[in-house]
């Protein structure tokens, strides 16, 4: 094995890893039996540092382990997570791979989170009365107002602090030798850095004000 894939391998395991902690301790009351984690912030980064295959894989990988040890959803939580994760961090890497550059990982945020809240949508009228045990009807009536909402600030969040952690990240693990150094990328102006921050702060507040509003 090249030294190069062994760094990725111990790089995507410490993601993994951070990821289920992160899920093991970190659930956010948001609205009803629905739960905020940020563990999909943890594998939208290593898909942009590796691409979207890491994301999926990382996805899968973390809501397996999930499932087997601290969930109680069974096969239809794993199958959700696995879903809500991979809709959101696998189209924001894809399209941050193909367009290397903040405003790339600004489009793959925005668009990952619609992306994410429409598979999301369709997949809680399908799979949430089996869970709940419930009418379809009952579901139905609960999309727009609850999972809808919740789905599209939950992408919020995750572009917000995937924004602001990223790069902090990247130089660390650099700086570890762990990940290789840019390589004929022209850096961001001064002014692209402001307003990625100002995407990711504005995008922050959002989400923790509709937080505290639905926990009132």
């Amino acid at each position: 094995m090249k030294k190069t894939d062994t760094k990725k391998l111990a790089v995507l395991a410490m993601l993994c890893a951070l990821a289920y902690i992160i899920v093991a301790f970190v659930r956010i009351p948001a609205a009803l039996f629905l739960k905020y984690e940020p563990k999909d912030v943890v594998i939208t980064i290593g898909g942009f540092l590796y691409g979207p295959f890491a994301s999926l894989a990382m996805s899968v990988v973390v809501s397996f382990i999930e499932m087997i040890t601290i969930s109680d959803t069974g096969w239809i939580g794993f199958a959700m997570n696995v879903l809500s994760t991979a809709a959101f961090a696998c189209t924001a890497s894809l399209i941050y791979k193909k367009k290397h550059t903040l405003s790339g990982a600004v489009l793959g945020m925005v668009i990952g989170t619609i992306m994410m809240t429409v598979v999301m949508v369709a997949w809680n009228y399908v799979l949430t009365p089996i869970y709940m045990e419930t009418p379809r009807s009952e579901v139905a009536s609960m999309l727009l107002p609850v999972f809808l909402p919740f789905n599209l600030i939950k992408g919020i969040l995750n572009a917000a602090i995937t924004a602001l952690l990223f790069r902090p990240l990247v130089q660390t693990l650099r700086k570890a030798n762990l990940f290789p150094q840019s390589q004929n990328q022209k850096a961001p102006s001064a002014k692209h850095k402001l307003w990625f921050y100002i995407f990711a702060a504005v995008s922050l507040l959002v989400g923790i004000a509709w937080m505290i509003y639905k926990n009132i």
